[in-house]
């Protein structure tokens, strides 16, 4: 069994079960472990009146959840291995900590402390941007047979991007779509249409053309599309998607990363989960 867990962040939030569920299927899919983590806050001073006794109902309350979600993981994943683990600190903070030690790390699209009738939680925005490693946010249905779709992007590597999506095509044995979006506002004639456009296939087929040879026997489809909003094309690229897979940017000179208008767009109205891959 591979020595890096999957980590999955859990609450006591319907989305984080989601999650669960999710990563424990990936975790067995891989022959990892899956750690469930949860980060807490304790308000008040420790000398505070009744603070200590505050502090172990909470603990209790967090270990039920822990539990609670251990069993529906291993009853997804008859077999996969559980641990936990419970940090003080903000969610946000600890999640892209542990993502430095961790091959995926998965979260819910909103935790029980998310603001109503937000279309993504902000701790699973900024994780998703600040992530040493591939972060899934699970969201909507996940379709057992839909393809995997993978969106490329000029200003981003598309190797990681590529390999995480190819994998997950190969793992489920579906269908791999490659979207390549591309717009430019200023086209004079028809013809110029024509030169871009096979400008950006010849690009995209020699993004894709060693796939086939690496994933024996993976189904591939790539598509050029032209699209001011790559988030759309993406999510119209294929039916009942199961996994879209996208890029990020890169952690910023200052601090943070920057995830960018179409994977912000993707977190908030995709109808399956998203990958982030750093």
């Amino acid at each position: 069994m591979s020595e890096q867990p999957v980590v999955v962040g859990v609450d006591a939030s319907a989305a984080a079960l989601s999650a669960v569920r999710w990563a424990a299927r990936e975790a067995a899919r891989h022959g990892r472990r899956l750690m469930l983590f949860h980060a807490c806050v304790f308000d008040g001073d420790p000398p505070r009146h009744g603070l200590f006794e505050e502090s172990e109902l909470l603990l209790e309350h967090i270990y039920r959840w822990l539990r609670h979600a251990a069993a529906i993981a291993r009853t997804e994943a008859p077999g996969v291995e559980v641990e936990h683990v419970v940090r003080l600190g903000l969610a946000a903070d600890l999640l892209v900590a542990a993502s430095a030690e961790a091959p995926l790390l998965v979260l819910g699209s909103h935790g029980i402390g998310g603001l109503r009738g937000a279309l993504i939680g902000s701790v699973a925005l900024r994780v998703a941007a600040e992530a040493h490693c591939p972060v899934v946010v699970v969201r909507g249905h996940t379709e057992p047979d839909g393809p995997v779709v993978a969106g490329l992007d000029p200003a981003i590597p598309s190797e990681p991007v590529l390999r995480f999506a190819a994998e997950a095509a190969a793992a489920r044995d579906v269908r791999l779509v490659v979207v390549r979006a591309w717009h430019d506002g200023v086209l004079n004639s028809a013809a110029e249409l024509v030169a871009l456009t096979a400008k950006e296939e010849l690009g995209l087929e020699g993004q894709v053309v060693g796939l086939p040879r690496e994933y024996p026997g993976l189904q591939l489809t790539s598509a050029v599309v032209q699209d001011r909003k790559p988030a759309r094309a993406l999510l119209h690229a294929a039916p009942a998607p199961q996994l879209i897979v996208v890029g990020s940017r890169g952690r910023g000179p200052i601090a943070g990363g920057v995830l960018g208008s179409t994977g912000n767009d993707l977190l908030a109205h995709a109808t399956c989960p998203v990958a982030v891959v750093h």
